[in-house]
């Protein structure tokens, strides 16, 4: 993993981030150009430079399922990224596996960090939480460009001890 120090808002404490990588016993049928892609998606996640989702992410992106009011294209998973960032100041990010064939690549994800802002309605609780993502992305040449993903929600809040009233209404 490389690890850079990233300014922090006064609100949440400076830390070193680490960007994540694939591991290097991963994704043997993936390019170069297509390994770095799925590492700036994640990486953007990780460093809070959303911005980051525009080099990896074809103008169209399509995110399955969308979250309610979500967009399409790199533009749709910058808020989404924004509220993980706001609910878990502290986030971390690793990429534990990564396959890949052709034009297709899975990806086995850990995410961690400390419940201290609204999510979906459940106020912080301050407990500290892992969850797993699992992510299929399909490539339009060297970009992402639709992914298909399966997080563990029902984990996540099992951990949090509360769970959302209801689910967020679609825009």
């Amino acid at each position: 993993m490389m690890t850079i120090d990233l300014p922090s808002p006064p609100h949440i404490r400076r830390m070193k981030m680490s960007l994540p990588t694939i591991p290097a016993t991963s994704a043997h049928g993936l390019s170069p150009a297509r390994r770095d892609a799925i590492e700036r998606f994640y990486g953007a996640l990780a460093s809070r430079d959303f911005d980051m989702v525009d080099d990896a992410l074809t103008h169209d992106w399509e995110d399955i399922p969308l979250t309610p009011g979500q967009a399409h294209g790199p533009a749709g998973i910058k808020p989404i990224f924004a509220m993980l960032v706001s609910a878990f100041p502290d986030l971390t990010v690793e990429i534990v596996d990564a396959l890949a064939d052709d034009d297709r690549a899975a990806v086995r994800m850990q995410c961690a960090g400390t419940h201290d802002g609204d999510l979906f309605g459940v106020a912080a609780t301050g407990r500290s939480v892992h969850f797993a993502l699992h992510e299929f992305h399909a490539f339009e040449g060297d970009r992402i460009r639709r992914t298909w993903h399966m997080e563990d929600l029902f984990g996540l809040f099992a951990q949090i001890g509360a769970w959302p009233a209801h689910a967020p209404e679609a825009a």
